[in-house]
């Protein structure tokens, strides 16, 4: 399919409500594909549609060994628990910071079938499930940090590429 550009902060996508999806149809299926493909070239774990200029409810996510989950018109309906993660963000790039995220999610959403779903996420899953719902509502990791010192730049590793955060 294709690799689309992405919305860095302070594009004000960023920042709407994300609309409800009604009809998923032939050009939801594209953005998809696009948007797998654009998370996939840019090594990234979840890709929220407002990440792509496209203000929809639809998010992807694929973590390392797992196959790839499309929620459209996802919402968290339980948290359990809280920890410390480190976060870093496509959107912004460059960048990473500690943070508390929950320990555990319930999410329903549809498929890009349109069935309805539930998912339960923990530790990782729950992180990237979070973080790209906080998308859709217009959040960004850097809303939730209690300080802006927190966020700290990426440090460059002796062989030139970038460190990354989870």
């Amino acid at each position: 399919m294709a690799v689309l550009p992405l919305r860095c902060h302070p594009d004000p996508v960023l920042r709407q409500k994300a609309r409800r999806l009604g009809i998923i149809d032939g050009s939801i299926q594209r953005l998809v594909e696009d948007m797998l493909d654009t998370m996939r070239h840019a090594e990234g774990v979840g890709l929220a549609a407002p990440q792509v200029g496209v203000s929809l409810r639809l998010a992807v996510i694929q973590l390392p060994e797992q196959e790839p989950l499309v929620l459209i018109n996802p919402e968290v309906v339980k948290r359990r628990g809280d920890r410390d993660v480190g976060e870093g963000c496509l959107s912004i790039p460059g960048y990473h910071a500690q943070l508390k995220r929950s320990l555990q999610v319930v999410v329903k959403a549809l498929d890009r079938e349109g069935k309805s779903f539930r998912i339960k996420g923990e530790e990782l899953l729950a992180q990237v499930l979070e973080h790209e719902i906080d998308h859709l509502n217009g959040v960004l990791y850097i809303d939730r940090l209690e300080s802006p010192d927190m966020l700290k730049k990426v440090e460059e590793e002796e062989d030139g590429e970038e460190a990354h955060a989870e």
